[in-house]
């Protein structure tokens, strides 16, 4: 979602234009399950600055103006991502943002993050040119990483030229006019953002066509969809309508539902609506748990319950986000528990969302703070160059991502809880159709902690090795000795 704020004076207000022809797109990575994934979100304008030619004017170290990240940077640092382990990237919107600022958070604050779209069918200058869209995804492919782009069809920016224009001014629901809606999701205007109505067909169909145009022209994989809960379902079944028939069947839609969790998720899952929903309450859960707060056995039945996903749908699950603080700031810049946290989420079913430098322990503070600048350390990569950046935690998250993806029973398996008294958690995630199995242990407590258990069946053998810190444990019975505040990952011996 954008941000909070009161409107600017509206700016001029140009013809609507028709979009370009769809140019050649590069081919997709070979077909992989999403379930699979692990995907990586971007802020555009905060993560790396390609070509200064597309900056404009302003205080860079202000919270709410552009500081020059663009397409032609992330493309040059997607590298950065493949030697992560990322295999899907979700990119911030690009299309054009009004041009004006608001102060109604007590600063000045442009569309740096893409949302408060002014023309639907035109790129951005400031985060670069369609040439470099292709680009991005062309290159991302190569690396085998799919590309979603995040997409607006709630609302405008504000002040934007759709409020000026007659063939479009009718469209809209807003503040000025006194057409917004007070309790209803659907009528509301989101942080007095203009509203579209998409109940009308016309409208739909508009913002439908625009941005299958951008993905034709891009040829990325998919869509984040903004404000799942603001449109009607009947809006979202059109959608998915068109772009399986425009994009192909396996054209990827993954919804923010804010607050979203399995039961609200399901009501989008039902229809088809959507592939998958951001998990709000992980985040929540995951914090709490580390910091003690509730029995360990209850988060087990949380995670457990997580699997009852409807068959053929996911759940996505973040850590930190740029609408909510981020996890190590919440943990009071706790980097022993913030590495806990990263374990549990790389091994819980649903598709993982790492946000843009947490795996450097950018500090992610509150709003605007949780949208700062990609730590660079001593590389020269704009805006974030000198930023400190911890590369021991880069390095964690490097072992986990490795882990996930060599074991599929971490993002398709079973969840059965092991061991859930005390401050000790053990858990085990098995695969049938691979054969896979793999044990997980957190120790959230001060002091070390052990338990006797007996072998998983699907190993085969009286042996483990840990996958995390290495090592190996063989015996009658799987005597798990975990220290204070730390973590193993055992699997079958190699």
């Amino acid at each position: 979602m954008g941000c909070r704020h009161a409107p600017p004076a509206p700016p001029a207000a140009p013809a609507i234009e028709a979009a370009p022809a769809p140019a050649p797109t590069a081919p997709a990575p070979a077909s992989r399950p999403w379930a699979d994934e692990v995907l990586y979100f971007v802020v555009v304008d905060r993560f790396a600055d390609g070509d200064p030619a597309h900056n404009v004017p302003g205080d860079v170290s202000a919270p709410g103006t552009f500081h020059g990240g663009d397409l032609k940077g992330l493309t040059q640092q997607l590298d950065e991502l493949t030697s992560l382990g990322i295999t899907a990237l979700w990119i911030t919107p690009v299309v054009k943002n009004i041009d004006g600022f608001v102060t109604g958070s007590g600063f000045p604050d442009w569309g740096y993050h893409g949302y408060w779209a002014d023309d639907f069918h035109a790129m951005d200058p400031r985060f670069g040119t369609e040439e470099e869209l292709r680009t991005l995804v062309k290159e991302a492919h190569a690396r085998g990483i799919r590309v979603l782009l995040d997409v607006v069809y709630n609302h405008t920016g504000y002040g934007s030229r759709y409020l000026k224009m007659p063939e479009t001014k009718d469209w809209l629901r807003s503040e000025e006019t006194g057409t917004c809606g007070q309790d209803n999701n659907i009528t509301s205007c989101v942080a007095g953002l203009p509203d579209f109505k998409t109940e009308r067909p016309e409208v739909a169909q508009y913002l439908i066509d625009a941005q299958i145009a951008w993905a034709k022209r891009s040829g990325v994989d998919g869509f984040r969809l903004d404000t799942l809960k603001h449109l009607e379902h009947g809006f979202w079944q059109e959608h998915r309508r068109r772009t399986r028939e425009a994009l192909g069947p396996d054209f990827f839609l993954l919804g923010e539902l804010w607050g979203g969790e399995l039961a609200s998720l399901d009501k989008y899952f039902v229809g088809d609506e959507v592939d998958a929903g951001f998990d709000f309450s992980f985040q929540g859960s995951t914090l709490a748990f580390l910091l003690g707060r509730g029995r360990t056995v209850a988060f087990d039945r949380y995670l457990q319950s997580r699997g009852k996903i409807r068959p053929g749908y996911h759940l996505s699950h973040f850590l930190s986000s740029h609408d909510v603080p981020g996890a190590l700031f919440q943990l009071g810049g706790d980097k022993v528990r913030f590495q806990l946290a990263a374990v549990l989420q790389l091994t819980t079913a649903g598709i993982p969302t790492i946000y843009y430098g947490e795996e450097v322990a950018r500090p992610g503070g509150d709003w605007p703070a949780n949208r700062d600048d990609m730590p660079w350390g001593a590389r020269d990569v704009k805006p974030g160059a000198g930023k400190p950046r911890d590369e021991a935690l880069r390095k964690t998250y490097q072992k986990l991502i490795s882990i996930r993806r060599a074991h599929p029973a971490l993002s398709r398996g079973t969840h059965r809880g092991l061991s859930t008294d005390g401050d000790l958690y053990v858990f085990l995630r098995h695969d049938a159709a691979s054969g896979d199995a793999v044990m997980v242990a957190v120790n959230r407590g001060q002091t070390p902690a052990s338990v006797s258990l007996p072998w998983p069946e699907a190993w085969g053998t009286p042996a483990a090795e840990d996958l995390l810190n290495g090592g190996r444990l063989e015996g009658p019975t799987l005597e798990l000795a975990v220290e204070p505040l730390s973590a193993r990952i055992l699997g079958k011996p190699g």
